[in-house]
Order: structure tokens, then C-alpha cells, then sequence
């Protein structure tokens, strides 16, 4: 279990938390790619998503599986047009495309000692 604080900044927390809420709304999730990315279907997405981006506020420790399904979540809802904002991204959010990639890659960096056993596998 690692607490946000352990591994991501403040920026980064807020980037996470802000793209968990895009899968409340505008983000368009099958069930097929929940699971994919280790939910047990969309409505399981949306009910983890509310309870990780408290944890992540809240600065409570995460386990390994779901710091890797928020970020391959993040990864998702902000790059596909299919299933995430994608093309919208900056539009619900007002995070540039830009600075989220910065962002990004700095997660991706971060998380790597976290998520490193998800690598190639649904994280569940």
C-alpha cells in the first residue's frame, strides 16, 4: 500500500483525480473496456473511480493493482476518442493536451516501482 503523497506531486494527484471524474461523465466506457483495464465492468469503473479519487484526496494508502488501474484509466480516458474525452480532453477539463503529457510521462516515471507486477497484465 502507498499513500499518493509517496509517489506523486500535487499536480500530478490533481491531473489523476480529474481524469478518474471524466469517467462520470463525458467518457463513454464498455464493459469490455473496464475490464480491460481491470474493472469488473463500466459501472464498476464508475463506482472505484469515485472511491479511488477520494483515497487519493484523502492521501490514503492505494494498492499496487489500483495504482495501476488509475493510471492505465488516466492513460485512457485522456487519449482515446472511442472510449475516453480523447479529442475533448482540454474542452472538460482545461488541462492542455500539452501539460497533460508532461504530466503523464512524469506518473508513468513515478509509478513504474509501484505498478511494475501490472506490467502486461490486467490489474485486478
Amino acid at each position: 500500500m502507498v499513500r499518493p503523497s509517496e509517489v506523486v506531486d500535487d499536480d500530478e494527484a490533481a491531473l489523476l483525480v480529474r481524469a478518474l471524474g471524466e469517467w462520470l461523465g463525458p467518457a463513454r466506457c464498455s464493459d469490455e473496456m473496464a475490464y480491460a483495464m481491470g474493472f469488473a465492468d463500466a459501472a464498476g469503473l464508475v463506482e472505484e473511480t469515485r472511491r479511488l479519487s477520494r483515497a487519493i484526496k484523502a492521501d490514503e494508502p492505494i494498492a499496487p493493482a489500483d495504482w495501476a488501474r488509475i493510471l492505465l484509466s488516466t492513460e485512457v480516458v485522456f487519449v482515446s476518442d472511442v472510449a475516453g474525452s480523447g479529442y475533448e480532453w482540454s474542452t472538460t477539463t482545461g488541462w492542455s493536451d500539452e501539460g497533460t503529457v508532461r504530466l503523464l510521462r512524469g506518473l508513468q516515471r513515478q509509478l513504474r516501482k509501484v505498478i511494475k507486477p501490472y506490467y502486461g497484465k490486467r490489474p485486478a
